[in-house]
């Protein structure tokens, strides 16, 4: 099959399963949980940064300060930057605010994604590690479920994406550049095969730093942007709205085409009720999973609120999406430049090898634990490092359209299994969060027991609550 047809056979299957399947999963269980936590991610806000915070304090195994960092460095990188300008170059302004609600509605997933992967992790050598795989096992007693999520995001993150980020890096460093895309392609595989071949905790270590400083560089450009182009702030979001709802058209852009690209392309970015990560939320060390829920709830309303937002409004603030073709990087870069200047594109080059570089990172580290719950041996686990290295020579020289419609196809096969199995568990994440929330109202820093949720007969790290606390709560 060669790389046009089956480019065509990707958009026919990414078109049905996100169209039939996808979308209303994703709309459903999120205003499901939405409605089940009480609108979490809005009454909760405070609590999640506070517990960030504590987080910070951690010495010992992974923080939830790294935990978050981790996740953060997945879901920080392309898809904030790249993704949101190919959703408004197909799907037009009105995908920005498709984007932002299935953000909000998808925040309540992914507390409940992240708050089972704490509940049901398991101890390793460094530490801790979990997931979906992890609680399809032990939660669904569905082993075979595990299994298929694992190799699933093992392709998903590993391989596939790790081809977009690759591929988005030398299409910025050609653009600006002029600079050979194998060359850059060479020489980011050998800077990555370092790093991977360290562990976990360098993986933490790495993704903490790289992704608090850019993310705050990246937001801080933005808001010039915004600053010096507030006047034009209401005609923007006037325009999103009117597109989102089909009352103006865009090129190719229709209600259905605005809908579906906000729908995956905010996904990609903040990846939420997908499934990965849950991942890096099992390795945080903390006294109950409902925090590390609140602080991944969080990430994927700062992922895409702020800094997805902030691509939008950068995109939208110029007039490259209506004059050009471009898509991607490309048209980011272009948008830039009209802002602030030539040298912007060669700058935004810079920090988009370094976001996907973290992301690259965070990526890997998935499918590292989930080749661990399939028991795979150090031969396997190399083997999964050499493709991974792979997969980024071969994104950094194929063609845009090929990379993201392959991400498309497994990021959706994820997602509908994970959905499947949280809605299932939903009643573990609420019992855990009552739990918490009862304990918070008695002042109290919340600590959890197994014995305070259902479906704990295989529950690992979590210890049964000792009869002295019962009496005197039942006292």
């Amino acid at each position: 099959m060669n790389e046009k047809a089956l480019l065509s056979y990707l958009t026919h299957t990414n078109d049905f399963i996100w169209t039939y399947i996808v979308i209303a999963l994703l709309l459903g269980v999120g205003v499901y949980f939405t409605y089940r936590t009480r609108f979490l991610q809005v009454r909760m806000i405070k609590e999640m940064l506070r517990v960030l915070k504590e987080g910070r304090k951690e010495k010992e195994g992974i923080s939830p300060f790294q935990a978050f960092a981790i996740s953060m460095a997945a879901r920080v990188g392309t898809g904030n930057i790249t993704g949101i300008a190919i959703a408004i170059a197909i799907g037009g302004p009105g995908a920005i605010f498709w984007m932002w609600i299935v953000a909000i509605i998808g925040s309540a997933s992914s507390f409940v994604e992240s708050t089972l992967a704490q509940v049901y992790k398991v101890k390793d050598k460094t530490g801790f590690r979990g997931g979906p795989a992890y609680y399809m096992e032990k939660g669904l007693n569905k082993r075979w479920m595990g299994i298929l999520f694992a190799i699933l995001i093992t392709i998903s993150f590993g391989i596939v994406f790790n081809a977009v980020q690759s591929n988005t890096i030398t299409v910025a460093f050609k653009n600006s550049f002029g600079l050979d895309r194998l060359t850059v392609g060479i020489v980011m595989a050998v800077i990555f095969a370092a790093i991977i071949f360290k562990g976990i905790q360098a993986i933490a270590k790495a993704s903490e730093y790289i992704v608090v400083v850019l993310a705050v560089a990246y937001i801080g450009i933005a808001f010039f942007v915004i600053v010096t182009n507030i006047t034009e702030l209401p005609g923007v979001i006037s325009t999103i709205v009117k597109h989102a709802f089909g009352f103006e058209q865009f090129a190719g852009g229709t209600l259905g085409g605005a809908l579906l690209q906000g729908i995956k392309r905010g996904l990609f970015s903040n990846e939420a009720g997908m499934g990965s990560a849950p991942n890096a939320a099992a390795t945080a060390v903390t006294s109950h999973p409902v925090k590390q829920g609140l602080i991944q709830a969080f990430g994927v309303l700062t992922d895409t609120l702020i800094i997805c937002t902030s691509t939008a409004f950068l995109v939208l603030f110029s007039d490259a999406y209506k004059t050009t073709n471009l898509q991607g990087i490309e048209l980011t870069q272009a948008s830039l430049s009209q802002h602030i200047g030539p040298w912007a594109s060669g700058f935004l080059a810079i920090m988009i090898f370094l976001f996907a570089f973290s992301t690259l990172i965070g990526n890997y580290y998935y499918g590292e634990t989930n080749i661990e719950f399939l028991g795979a041996n150090k031969i396997w686990l190399n083997i999964y490092r050499i493709a991974v290295i792979g997969m980024v020579l071969f994104g950094a020289v194929a063609t845009v359209p090929l990379v993201w419609g392959l991400a498309d196809l497994f990021m959706g096969l994820m997602v509908i299994v994970n959905l499947i199995a949280i809605t299932m568990l939903s009643k573990v994440a609420f019992a855990a969060l009552k739990d918490y929330t009862r304990q918070k109202k008695e002042g109290k820093d919340p600590v959890f027991y197994k014995n305070a949720v259902p479906n704990n007969e295989k529950i690992e790290c979590w210890d049964d609550e000792p009869a002295a606390l019962k009496k005197n709560q039942i006292g």
